[in-house]
Protein backbone atom coordinates (compact mmCIF):
# COMPACT_ATOMS: atom_id res chain seq x y z
CA UNK A 1 0.00 0.00 0.00
CA UNK A 2 1.54 3.03 -1.25
CA UNK A 3 1.74 5.43 2.07
CA UNK A 4 3.05 8.37 0.32
CA UNK A 5 -0.13 8.52 -1.94
CA UNK A 6 -2.42 8.27 0.82
CA UNK A 7 -0.90 11.62 2.43
CA UNK A 8 -1.60 13.84 -0.08
CA UNK A 9 -5.30 13.00 -0.38
CA UNK A 10 -7.77 15.43 0.43
CA UNK A 11 -5.31 18.60 -0.25
CA UNK A 12 -6.71 21.13 -3.16
CA UNK A 13 -4.00 20.92 -6.16
CA UNK A 14 -3.73 24.09 -8.71
CA UNK A 15 -4.80 22.99 -11.97
CA UNK A 16 -2.17 25.30 -13.61
CA UNK A 17 1.53 25.22 -13.22
CA UNK A 18 3.35 27.47 -10.60
CA UNK A 19 4.62 30.14 -13.21
CA UNK A 20 1.18 30.20 -15.00
CA UNK A 21 -0.28 31.02 -11.75
CA UNK A 22 2.43 33.58 -11.11
CA UNK A 23 1.70 35.40 -14.13
CA UNK A 24 -1.71 35.74 -13.62
CA UNK A 25 -1.62 37.37 -10.28
CA UNK A 26 1.28 39.52 -11.80
CA UNK A 27 -1.28 40.64 -14.85
CA UNK A 28 -4.17 41.26 -12.77
CA UNK A 29 -1.97 43.84 -10.67
CA UNK A 30 -0.50 45.59 -14.02
CA UNK A 31 -3.72 45.53 -15.41
CA UNK A 32 -6.36 46.57 -12.70
CA UNK A 33 -5.29 49.76 -11.85
CA UNK A 34 -4.88 50.44 -15.54
CA UNK A 35 -8.55 49.29 -16.37
CA UNK A 36 -10.04 51.10 -13.47
CA UNK A 37 -8.33 54.72 -13.48
CA UNK A 38 -8.19 54.39 -17.63
CA UNK A 39 -10.61 57.30 -17.87
CA UNK A 40 -9.18 59.22 -14.21
CA UNK A 41 -6.54 61.82 -14.98
CA UNK A 42 -4.09 62.52 -12.64
CA UNK A 43 -1.95 65.46 -11.66
CA UNK A 44 1.14 63.63 -11.44
CA UNK A 45 3.49 65.26 -14.20
CA UNK A 46 4.19 60.97 -14.49
CA UNK A 47 4.78 60.04 -18.43
CA UNK A 48 2.53 57.62 -19.84
CA UNK A 49 3.88 54.17 -19.05
CA UNK A 50 5.40 54.98 -16.22
CA UNK A 51 3.58 52.49 -14.15
CA UNK A 52 3.81 49.54 -15.90
CA UNK A 53 7.32 50.01 -16.52
CA UNK A 54 8.00 50.44 -12.32
CA UNK A 55 5.84 47.49 -11.65
CA UNK A 56 7.66 45.42 -14.03
CA UNK A 57 10.54 46.46 -12.02
CA UNK A 58 9.28 46.23 -9.01
CA UNK A 59 8.42 42.28 -10.18
CA UNK A 60 11.88 41.47 -10.62
CA UNK A 61 12.55 43.33 -7.05
CA UNK A 62 10.43 40.76 -5.78
CA UNK A 63 11.88 37.42 -7.40
CA UNK A 64 15.47 39.25 -6.69
CA UNK A 65 14.58 39.11 -3.16
CA UNK A 66 12.62 35.58 -2.70
CA UNK A 67 15.38 33.46 -4.96
CA UNK A 68 18.43 35.07 -4.83
CA UNK A 69 19.47 37.82 -2.33
CA UNK A 70 17.50 36.02 0.95
CA UNK A 71 18.52 32.42 0.60
CA UNK A 72 22.00 33.39 -0.17
CA UNK A 73 22.80 36.68 2.04
CA UNK A 74 20.45 36.14 5.02
CA UNK A 75 23.12 33.99 6.95
CA UNK A 76 25.71 34.27 9.63
CA UNK A 77 28.55 35.27 7.09
CA UNK A 78 26.75 37.95 4.41
CA UNK A 79 23.87 39.06 6.87
CA UNK A 80 25.31 42.83 7.24
CA UNK A 81 25.24 42.94 3.43
CA UNK A 82 21.74 42.25 3.34
CA UNK A 83 20.83 44.68 5.47
CA UNK A 84 22.54 47.19 3.70
CA UNK A 85 20.60 45.99 0.40
CA UNK A 86 17.54 46.25 2.15
CA UNK A 87 18.24 50.09 3.52
CA UNK A 88 19.84 51.24 0.36
CA UNK A 89 17.48 49.25 -2.00
CA UNK A 90 14.49 52.53 -2.19
CA UNK A 91 16.60 54.87 -2.23
CA UNK A 92 18.68 53.74 -5.11
CA UNK A 93 15.67 52.72 -7.36
CA UNK A 94 14.18 55.90 -6.55
CA UNK A 95 17.28 57.56 -8.47
CA UNK A 96 16.63 54.73 -11.05
CA UNK A 97 13.41 55.71 -11.66
CA UNK A 98 13.81 59.59 -11.38
CA UNK A 99 16.57 59.04 -14.08
CA UNK A 100 14.13 57.12 -16.63
CA UNK A 101 11.82 60.21 -16.21
CA UNK A 102 13.59 62.60 -16.84
CA UNK A 103 14.98 60.62 -19.86
CA UNK A 104 11.34 60.22 -21.19
CA UNK A 105 10.18 63.48 -20.52
CA UNK A 106 13.34 66.49 -20.18
CA UNK A 107 10.60 68.92 -18.81
CA UNK A 108 9.62 66.52 -15.58
CA UNK A 109 9.21 68.57 -12.25
CA UNK A 110 9.23 66.57 -8.93
CA UNK A 111 6.67 67.58 -6.99
CA UNK A 112 5.49 66.53 -3.63
CA UNK A 113 2.77 64.63 -5.43
CA UNK A 114 4.81 62.52 -7.29
CA UNK A 115 7.76 62.22 -5.45
CA UNK A 116 5.53 59.35 -2.76
CA UNK A 117 4.62 57.89 -6.12
CA UNK A 118 8.35 57.18 -7.29
CA UNK A 119 9.97 56.31 -3.55
CA UNK A 120 7.62 54.33 -1.79
CA UNK A 121 5.84 51.77 -4.44
CA UNK A 122 9.01 48.88 -3.87
CA UNK A 123 8.24 49.01 0.13
CA UNK A 124 4.88 47.19 -0.88
CA UNK A 125 6.92 44.42 -3.12
CA UNK A 126 9.41 43.99 -0.87
CA UNK A 127 6.76 42.89 2.38
CA UNK A 128 4.84 40.51 -0.20
CA UNK A 129 8.23 38.93 -0.60
CA UNK A 130 8.92 38.11 2.81
CA UNK A 131 5.39 37.11 2.89
CA UNK A 132 5.81 34.66 0.26
CA UNK A 133 9.13 33.63 1.65
CA UNK A 134 7.55 32.47 5.18
CA UNK A 135 4.57 30.88 3.04
CA UNK A 136 6.80 28.85 1.07
CA UNK A 137 9.23 28.02 3.97
CA UNK A 138 6.49 26.61 5.98
CA UNK A 139 4.80 24.73 3.09
CA UNK A 140 8.05 23.18 2.40
CA UNK A 141 8.52 22.35 6.29
CA UNK A 142 5.23 21.10 6.16
CA UNK A 143 5.64 18.89 3.17
CA UNK A 144 8.91 17.85 4.87
CA UNK A 145 7.49 16.42 7.86
CA UNK A 146 4.28 14.86 5.95
CA UNK A 147 7.13 12.92 4.36
CA UNK A 148 9.19 11.93 6.80
CA UNK A 149 5.80 10.69 8.79
CA UNK A 150 4.65 8.52 5.72
CA UNK A 151 8.27 6.94 5.16
CA UNK A 152 7.85 6.57 9.42
CA UNK A 153 4.63 5.18 8.49
CA UNK A 154 5.67 2.94 5.77
CA UNK A 155 8.73 1.27 7.80
CA UNK A 156 6.50 0.45 10.80
CA UNK A 157 3.68 -1.36 8.78
CA UNK A 158 6.58 -3.17 6.86
CA UNK A 159 8.06 -4.22 10.17
CA UNK A 160 4.90 -5.22 11.57
CA UNK A 161 3.51 -7.14 8.40
CA UNK A 162 7.17 -8.83 8.66
CA UNK A 163 5.97 -10.23 12.22
CA UNK A 164 3.24 -11.82 10.61
CA UNK A 165 4.49 -14.12 8.39
CA UNK A 166 6.94 -15.66 10.93
CA UNK A 167 3.99 -15.98 13.29
CA UNK A 168 1.52 -17.72 10.87
CA UNK A 169 4.32 -19.90 10.00
CA UNK A 170 4.88 -21.24 13.49
CA UNK A 171 1.57 -21.94 14.11
CA UNK A 172 1.07 -23.71 11.02
CA UNK A 173 4.27 -26.00 11.02
CA UNK A 174 3.16 -27.23 14.43
CA UNK A 175 0.16 -28.38 12.53
CA UNK A 176 1.89 -30.34 10.24
CA UNK A 177 4.46 -31.76 12.75
CA UNK A 178 1.38 -33.25 14.68
CA UNK A 179 -0.10 -34.34 11.17
CA UNK A 180 3.13 -36.26 9.98
CA UNK A 181 3.53 -37.64 13.86
CA UNK A 182 0.49 -39.35 13.64
CA UNK A 183 0.71 -39.83 9.43
CA UNK A 184 -2.16 -38.84 8.83
CA UNK A 185 -3.71 -39.02 5.59
CA UNK A 186 -4.58 -35.31 6.02
CA UNK A 187 -0.85 -34.24 5.44
CA UNK A 188 -0.74 -34.09 1.84
CA UNK A 189 -4.09 -31.66 1.59
CA UNK A 190 -2.81 -30.03 4.31
CA UNK A 191 0.13 -29.23 2.36
CA UNK A 192 -1.22 -28.32 -0.72
CA UNK A 193 -3.56 -25.72 0.94
CA UNK A 194 -0.08 -24.62 2.98
CA UNK A 195 1.54 -23.83 -0.40
CA UNK A 196 -1.24 -22.23 -1.44
CA UNK A 197 -1.52 -19.47 1.60
CA UNK A 198 2.71 -19.41 1.52
CA UNK A 199 2.14 -18.19 -1.91
CA UNK A 200 -0.49 -15.59 -1.03
CA UNK A 201 2.18 -14.30 1.96
CA UNK A 202 5.25 -14.30 -0.09
CA UNK A 203 4.01 -12.70 -3.23
CA UNK A 204 0.69 -11.28 -3.23
CA UNK A 205 0.29 -9.48 -0.50
CA UNK A 206 2.99 -6.82 -1.92
CA UNK A 207 0.50 -5.50 -4.00
CA UNK A 208 -0.35 -1.72 -3.50
CA UNK A 209 -4.51 -2.28 -3.95
CA UNK A 210 -5.64 -5.52 -2.30
CA UNK A 211 -8.90 -6.64 -3.24
CA UNK A 212 -11.66 -8.25 0.19
CA UNK A 213 -11.70 -11.31 -2.27
CA UNK A 214 -8.61 -12.33 -1.92
CA UNK A 215 -8.02 -11.94 2.17
CA UNK A 216 -11.47 -14.08 1.81
CA UNK A 217 -10.03 -16.45 0.10
CA UNK A 218 -6.61 -17.09 2.71
CA UNK A 219 -9.18 -17.15 5.43
CA UNK A 220 -11.16 -19.77 4.03
CA UNK A 221 -8.29 -21.81 3.02
CA UNK A 222 -7.15 -21.03 6.91
CA UNK A 223 -10.38 -22.41 7.73
CA UNK A 224 -10.43 -25.46 5.94
CA UNK A 225 -6.17 -26.25 7.50
CA UNK A 226 -7.98 -26.03 10.79
CA UNK A 227 -11.10 -28.17 9.84
CA UNK A 228 -8.45 -31.17 8.48
CA UNK A 229 -6.37 -31.20 11.86
CA UNK A 230 -9.95 -31.17 14.57
CA UNK A 231 -12.52 -32.75 12.66
CA UNK A 232 -15.69 -32.47 14.16
CA UNK A 233 -14.15 -31.87 17.55
CA UNK A 234 -14.99 -28.26 17.37
CA UNK A 235 -18.80 -26.32 16.67
CA UNK A 236 -17.48 -23.86 13.84
CA UNK A 237 -19.85 -21.91 12.01
CA UNK A 238 -18.86 -19.44 8.89
CA UNK A 239 -21.61 -16.49 7.17
CA UNK A 240 -19.12 -14.85 4.52
CA UNK A 241 -20.49 -12.32 2.27
CA UNK A 242 -18.78 -10.32 0.08
CA UNK A 243 -20.66 -7.45 -2.58
CA UNK A 244 -20.13 -7.39 -6.20
CA UNK A 245 -18.32 -4.31 -5.21
CA UNK A 246 -14.74 -5.61 -4.61
CA UNK A 247 -13.67 -3.26 -2.33
CA UNK A 248 -9.64 -2.88 -0.69
CA UNK A 249 -8.10 -3.89 2.22
CA UNK A 250 -4.61 -4.13 4.36
CA UNK A 251 -3.78 -7.57 3.70
CA UNK A 252 -3.22 -10.15 6.67
CA UNK A 253 -5.32 -7.92 8.65
CA UNK A 254 -8.20 -10.27 10.01
CA UNK A 255 -6.17 -13.67 10.05
CA UNK A 256 -4.58 -12.75 13.11
CA UNK A 257 -8.46 -12.75 14.96
CA UNK A 258 -8.84 -16.33 13.67
CA UNK A 259 -5.52 -17.59 14.46
CA UNK A 260 -6.05 -16.46 18.22
CA UNK A 261 -9.50 -17.91 18.22
CA UNK A 262 -8.03 -21.53 17.16
CA UNK A 263 -5.21 -21.44 18.97
CA UNK A 264 -7.04 -20.90 21.99
CA UNK A 265 -10.69 -22.10 21.45
CA UNK A 266 -9.46 -25.57 20.81
CA UNK A 267 -7.72 -27.82 23.83
CA UNK A 268 -9.01 -27.53 27.35
CA UNK A 269 -12.24 -26.32 26.22
CA UNK A 270 -15.37 -28.17 26.94
CA UNK A 271 -17.27 -28.20 23.84
CA UNK A 272 -15.65 -25.43 21.81
CA UNK A 273 -16.72 -23.69 19.52
CA UNK A 274 -16.07 -20.77 16.71
CA UNK A 275 -18.16 -18.68 14.78
CA UNK A 276 -16.69 -16.10 12.52
CA UNK A 277 -18.93 -13.52 10.42
CA UNK A 278 -17.93 -11.65 7.53
CA UNK A 279 -19.90 -9.21 5.43
CA UNK A 280 -18.22 -7.12 3.14
CA UNK A 281 -21.39 -6.89 0.97
CA UNK A 282 -22.29 -3.64 3.12
CA UNK A 283 -20.43 -0.59 3.87
CA UNK A 284 -18.88 -0.56 6.56
CA UNK A 285 -17.55 -3.73 6.43
CA UNK A 286 -18.43 -5.52 9.25
CA UNK A 287 -16.30 -8.77 10.68
CA UNK A 288 -16.64 -10.65 14.32
CA UNK A 289 -15.58 -13.92 15.74
CA UNK A 290 -16.70 -15.72 18.94
CA UNK A 291 -14.67 -18.19 20.61
CA UNK A 292 -14.78 -20.52 24.14
CA UNK A 293 -11.64 -20.66 25.95
CA UNK A 294 -10.34 -22.04 29.43
CA UNK A 295 -7.99 -19.93 31.53
CA UNK A 296 -5.51 -22.85 31.97
CA UNK A 297 -5.29 -22.42 28.44
CA UNK A 298 -4.79 -18.53 27.49
CA UNK A 299 -1.36 -18.24 28.65
CA UNK A 300 0.58 -21.44 27.09
CA UNK A 301 2.37 -19.22 24.38
CA UNK A 302 3.90 -16.04 25.52
CA UNK A 303 3.96 -15.32 21.44
CA UNK A 304 -0.02 -15.52 21.15
CA UNK A 305 -0.17 -11.57 21.53
CA UNK A 306 1.80 -10.70 18.84
CA UNK A 307 -0.73 -10.82 16.03
CA UNK A 308 -3.38 -9.26 17.68
CA UNK A 309 -0.91 -6.15 18.64
CA UNK A 310 0.61 -5.62 15.31
CA UNK A 311 -3.07 -5.67 14.02
CA UNK A 312 -4.14 -3.15 16.37
CA UNK A 313 -1.06 -0.76 14.99
CA UNK A 314 -2.08 -1.49 12.03
CA UNK A 315 -5.42 -0.13 12.00
CA UNK A 316 -4.70 2.87 13.61
CA UNK A 317 -1.98 3.69 10.99
CA UNK A 318 -3.92 2.69 7.84
CA UNK A 319 -7.44 3.45 8.48
CA UNK A 320 -7.33 5.59 11.50
CA UNK A 321 -11.25 6.94 12.77
CA UNK A 322 -12.26 5.01 9.90
CA UNK A 323 -12.16 1.70 12.20
CA UNK A 324 -13.52 0.49 15.06
CA UNK A 325 -11.99 -2.54 17.15
CA UNK A 326 -14.38 -3.82 19.86
CA UNK A 327 -12.83 -7.13 22.23
CA UNK A 328 -14.83 -8.55 24.84
CA UNK A 329 -13.34 -10.87 27.26
CA UNK A 330 -16.45 -12.20 29.58
CA UNK A 331 -16.66 -15.53 31.39
CA UNK A 332 -14.38 -17.65 29.17
CA UNK A 333 -15.84 -16.10 25.46
CA UNK A 334 -13.58 -14.07 23.62
CA UNK A 335 -15.40 -12.12 20.92
CA UNK A 336 -14.03 -9.64 18.53
CA UNK A 337 -16.16 -7.25 16.62
CA UNK A 338 -14.27 -5.05 13.85
CA UNK A 339 -15.62 -2.51 11.91
CA UNK A 340 -14.19 -0.96 8.79
CA UNK A 341 -14.80 1.83 6.14
CA UNK A 342 -13.32 0.85 3.33
CA UNK A 343 -12.98 2.74 -0.08
CA UNK A 344 -14.33 0.56 -3.27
Amino acid sequence: MDLNKQQHKGHFKLSMPVPAVHATIWLMIILIPVILFRNVKFDTGLPRGFFIITTIIHIGLFYLNVYLLFPRLLNRRFWPIYILFLVGIIPALYHLKLFMVNLADPQFVLTDTNKPIILFPPVPFLIASFIFIFIRSRLTLERKEKEKRAEAMASELKFLRSQISPHFLFNVMTNLVSLARTKSDLLEPTLIRFSEMLRYILYETNQEKFPVSKEIEYLRNYVELQKLRFGDDMDLRIDIQNGENDCNIEPMLLIPFVENAFKHGIGLATNPFIHIKLFANQKPLLFSITNNYVNANSSKDKSSGIGLANVRNRLLLLYGDRQRLNIKDENGIYQVELILDLKC
